[in-house]
């Protein structure tokens, strides 16, 4: 694909200081940049790559000041440059209905304008939306839903009446719908509790490969609108994450639990049932936490304490070897008084 610099500009809302014509075939990174490509300047540290990189055109923030090539100055340099990859690498997807080789039951509903691959499954009252894509080995259960232009990558089990939104992705080998961890103990004997609600995931949300969101054991554990999930993931039953959040991989959450708009879960960070992480609130990589935590509140280590706390118990902690030789000297001494003591006693 070729673009002008002025259609690209014109694409993200930023303004051109250079040559508006100047034809651009491709994007990439300020040092592997070549002529024809596009870039980006966003970090400071990059800034000396300005006056090096072959790119024929830089997208920068408005104060940059820069002859030597043609600008697309934005507000934010980096979200431009995310929209014109996506423009430039962008293909058509073949949507070219059911293969021969899916399976899809008499029952369902699947739109004409889809593509339901090889190997695929699709179960009994099942429906599957204009422009969604399931890839091979996807698992569509009785009654689940796929809303417009999602798509399943290969594997991806969408297990009975779990919902999926609008433009939704979902990467190899999640699962979405597998039963939650519910068992009532009778002496040494653990009886499982049905598990009979759904997942629902809504409008924009990604998913990354090989997570697990588990249905509710009642009514629905719920991923809101333009939640982002990476890797590596569990998510229990009935758990509620709010519109905007991040979870980094190989987060855990305990059944029951909700994490409110805007919330980051940082790599490894595992929590309890039944607690609420309030809107904004960051939680930092490998923290354990096991109660409330309060709108934009930054949390960190196991037990889960305010980061300014724990960085300073983490400073005491590096000191703690040179601390207990000060104990041990200090204790001589003490014992060595009490010695001179008892000898006047005498």
């Amino acid at each position: 694909m070729e673009k002008t610099i002025g259609e690209l500009a014109s694409h993200v809302g930023g303004k051109v200081f250079g040559d508006e014509n100047v034809i651009i075939s491709g994007v990439n990174g300020i040092v592997e940049a070549v002529k024809g490509d596009i870039t980006f300047v966003a970090n400071p540290k990059y800034m000396e790559f300005l006056t090096k990189t072959k790119a024929s055109a830089i997208i920068v923030s408005p104060e940059i000041q820069f002859e030597e090539k043609p600008l697309i100055k934005v507000d934010n340099p980096y979200l431009a440059f995310a929209e014109i990859l996506t423009l430039m690498t962008g293909t058509e997807r073949n949507l070219f209905g059911i293969s021969d080789g899916a399976h899809v039951h008499p029952d369902a509903k699947v739109d004409p304008v889809t593509a339901i691959y090889p190997l695929a499954y699709v179960g009994k009252g099942a429906e599957v939306k204009e422009g969604s894509v399931i890839y091979p080995g996807g698992y569509l259960g009785d009654g689940a839903v796929v809303g417009r232009d999602s798509t399943l990558y290969p594997n991806v089990t969408i297990m009975d009446r779990c919902i999926i939104g609008d433009r939704v992705i979902i990467h190899s080998g999640t699962v979405i719908g597998s039963d939650g961890f519910g068992f009532a103990h009778e002496g040494n004997k653990h009886v499982k509790i049905p598990q009979v609600g759904i997942v629902r995931i809504d409008d924009d949300v990604e998913i990354g490969s090989n997570c697990s969101i588990d249905r509710a054991a009642m009514g629905k554990t719920w991923i809101q609108r333009g939640v982002i999930m990476d890797n590596l993931i569990q998510i229990g039953h009935n758990v509620v994450v709010e519109e905007g959040s991040i979870l980094i991989a190989q987060v855990g959450i305990s059944g029951s639990s909700k994490i409110g708009k805007n919330v980051i879960l940082s790599g490894q960070a595992g929590l309890v049932g039944h607690i609420k992480i309030g809107d904004g609130a960051m939680i930092t990589a490998k923290a354990g936490i096991s109660k409330d935590v309060r709108p934009g509140e930054v949390i960190s280590g196991f037990p889960g304490m305010p980061h300014r706390k724990w960085l300073k118990t983490m400073g005491a902690v590096s000191k703690l070897p040179e601390m207990r030789k000060e104990l041990e000297r200090l204790k001589k001494e003490v014992d060595k008084l009490k010695g001179l003591v008892k000898t006047k006693d005498k």
